[in-house]
């Protein structure tokens, strides 16, 4: 055999080794790769999954809270009515009645009423007798709907007993009403009414999960509350109803919809948001990793190095988002209450034994007659300045919230070696707040005055849970309300006699 010819079939057998051993290189970094791929998916499926459900349960309990907050606020409007006597002892019934003082009473009561319907938006605002005679804002609608019977409809519609009072709507099958009715006295009832577009603000839907649905629906799921307002009214939608039906607060979430469910008094939110919009980011991903896997075998380990920065980033995206909408108040931009108590409890149970910490309050001077005065809007406008205020004036490290509707608090992540660098630091803090607001606020006729008064508690000193700071700054935020506003107070042992803010 000619040595040319060996020469060639010995590179060919080389050649022919080189090849398997490159298939089989292939053949395993491909399986590998799509090994890791495979338990990547998984895992990024379970992880993310169960990531959202937290964050939409979260949200879901936001909107709860919210509801709650404003069907309290609207009782708490109702019961003022009773601030003046003659609206709980009076009887427009009893035969006995003079004319004439009658008719001076139901004046006296109607004024009353009056001048607390403008606090809010209320088609009702009235006393009903059992002779279906009323006082107050009575709608012409109302009257025509209810008739002759409105005494006996509105009196049924009292469905707590321990506190004779009660929440309803849909009545006569018209849902754009919501009533909240209270027991007077055996022969009347106090009830006001509100359109319920006026939840709107109430149920305020995160940009990121604008295509997530959020109904408020009762007992025999019928939606009470929706954005689209054709659906008020109807049933709520079978492929929602049967996956949160019969229970009080729950999250499903499966291959078509992620549904969560919390009951507010006698009613229920409900959010919920096709699976594949909420997950849309981790199904293009699957497709990206799968593309990845087969191009491996040229360039593993690029192609590891890419999978593994591009599996994680959008995942993280996603989690950052959702975790700061559950936990950011969306008009000023700091915490939320449930946020800010939740990491100020934190830092303060790792607070070691001799740290001090300093928490304020500050609560805006006047604000509901901020709001009467120059409007909700920019009452809305002093609220979003009031964050940036605090973000300017205290560091990255501390942590701000919105702890009520005009009440914000700090909690100073900041250990104090001493009383006396305690002490210049909260006057210096205290100080410029103030004076910030006299420059933010002030107007050039002095119209637009805004100032706020400022609660402080240090701990240990003043307790060492977040409950013990808050009920000792809540003492010193009296006192300074109490000496005439516009001022900062710390708190002493001997505020605690002073009463409450």
């Amino acid at each position: 055999m000619p040595k040319g010819e060996n020469g060639r079939k010995s590179l060919k057998n080389i050649s022919r080794v080189q090849a398997f051993m490159i298939i089989g290189y292939a053949v395993i970094v491909i399986g590998a790769i799509a090994l890791v791929a495979r338990f990547a998916l998984a895992k990024t499926d379970e992880v993310l999954s169960n990531k959202v459900i937290s964050l939409t349960s979260s949200l879901n309990v936001q909107m709860k809270l919210n509801m709650d907050s404003y069907l309290s606020r609207m009782e708490t409007i109702a019961t003022l009515a009773f601030a003046e006597e003659k609206a709980y002892t009076y009887d427009a019934s009893d035969p006995k009645n003079d004319e004439y003082e009658a008719i001076n009473t139901e004046k006296v009561i109607s004024d009353k009423l009056y001048s607390l319907c403008i606090m809010e938006n209320f088609v009702d605002y009235g006393i009903v007798y059992r002779n279906n005679r009323t006082v107050g804002k009575i709608s012409n609608a109302t009257s025509s709907q209810f008739g002759d019977r409105i005494f006996t409809e509105l009196s049924s519609m009292i469905s707590r007993p321990r506190t004779n009072d009660g929440w309803a709507t849909g009545y006569d099958n018209d849902f754009r009403r919501i009533y909240y009715v209270k027991k007077v006295h055996d022969n009347a009832v106090l009830f006001i009414s509100f359109y319920s577009t006026e939840l709107d603000t109430v149920f305020d839907n995160p940009e990121t999960l604008s295509d997530m649905e959020i109904r408020l629906v009762n007992s025999n799921y019928d939606i009470l509350y929706s954005e689209d307002s054709a659906e008020v009214g109807k049933p709520l939608p079978d492929n929602i109803k049967n996956r949160i039906a019969g229970r009080n607060s729950a999250s499903v979430l499966d291959s078509e919809y992620l549904v969560s469910v919390n009951s507010c008094r006698d009613w229920f939110v409900v959010c919920s948001i096709p699976t594949q919009i909420i997950l849309n980011e981790k199904n293009d991903m699957t497709w990206f990793i799968v593309m990845t896997a087969i191009l491996a075998a040229a360039a593993a380990v690029i192609v590891g190095l890419m999978l593994s920065y591009r599996l994680t980033e959008p995942i993280k995206r996603i989690v950052l988002t959702l975790d700061d909408k559950a936990s950011i108040d969306l008009l000023t931009g700091v915490l939320n209450k449930l946020t800010f108590e939740d990491y100020a409890t934190g830092c303060l149970e790792r607070s070691l034994k001799n740290e001090r910490h300093a928490l304020f309050i500050i609560d805006i001077d006047n604000f509901k007659d901020v709001n009467d005065r120059l409007g909700h809007a920019f009452g809305d406008k002093v609220l979003k300045e009031t964050g940036s205020i605090l973000r300017s004036t205290f560091s990255e490290d501390d942590y701000l919230g919105r702890i009520g509707g005009d009440e914000f608090a700090v909690l100073v992540n900041k250990r104090f070696g001493s009383e006396e660098s305690f002490s210049a630091y909260v006057k210096e803090k205290c100080t410029e707040l103030t004076e910030t607001y006299h420059k933010t606020f002030s107007g050039e006729d002095g119209s637009h005055k805004v100032t706020v008064s400022v609660g402080v508690s240090v701990s240990p000193e003043n307790g060492r849970s977040f409950e013990e700071l808050y009920a000792a700054c809540d003492k010193a935020l009296y006192r300074s309300k109490h000496e005439g506003r516009d001022r900062f107070s710390v708190y002493e042992p001997s505020m605690e006699s002073e009463g409450e803010a």
